[in-house]
């Protein structure tokens, strides 16, 4: 369980469409505060899918290959393809040369009229909600009667939202090398966003398949 919360806590981390919003909330009027009300309920969701899913199991994991075990590694599994299809659909919209482009706004601009509340609802639109699904059929396998299961969820949590925290904490404590900084980040996520998604989804759904067919067969 920890080996697979550590992997797809890494790759939510590396997804890169939260952290390209994520530039655009800091660098607008009052972007602290939006940064913070964006990390809190980024983390709030992430708390709340770990809770319900230790609810339905009062933290203790299902006995293996017993029904639920294996109706989790399914769906486990069904998840994991599902990362693997998305990424060859999006490398493939990547290559399509008739694929139409459309007009740029000015996101800034946008981003300068957030409110806090705004940014909050949009940290919980822009979680990567497959691969949290991901995290929870890893929840199941949590025993809360030992202390390394908390450890483990602690670990996911902060390395799931590490990427946003280090980019709030520079615009508090340097804001304005962190202003260019965050600028230049934007700038090359715009740009490689798309290989970047395509990469992540791939290497976490090809390691979430291997894993589930393992268990499932041995």
């Amino acid at each position: 369980m920890v080996l697979d919360l550590l992997i797809i806590g890494l790759a939510i981390t590396l997804y890169p469409l939260p952290p390209a919003a994520f530039v655009l909330v800091v660098s607008a009027p009052r972007g602290v505060w939006k940064g913070l009300a964006f990390i809190l309920a980024w983390l709030a969701c992430l708390i709340a899918v770990i809770a319900a899913v230790l609810l339905l199991t009062d933290g203790q994991p299902p006995p293996p290959r017993s029904p639920p075990s294996t109706a989790v590694l399914a769906v486990k599994l069904v998840l994991g393809l599902g990362l693997i299809v998305y990424s060859e659909r999006k490398r493939r919209q990547r290559r399509d040369p008739k694929r139409p482009k459309t007009a740029k706004a000015s996101k800034t601009s946008r981003m300068d009229d957030v409110t806090v509340w705004s940014a909050a609802s949009l940290a919980v639109l822009l979680q990567p909600w497959g691969m949290v699904g991901l995290a929870a059929t890893t929840v199941v396998e949590a025993d809360l009667s030992h202390s390394a299961s908390f450890l483990a969820l602690l670990a996911f949590c902060l390395l799931a939202t590490s990427c946003l925290l280090a980019m709030e904490l520079y615009m508090v404590f340097a804001p304005r090398k962190a202003h260019l900084a965050l600028t230049n980040l934007r700038t090359w996520l715009e740009l490689h966003k798309e290989p970047a998604i395509v990469v992540t989804c791939l290497v976490l759904g090809l390691w979430i398949v291997s894993r589930s067919l393992y268990e499932l067969t041995s």
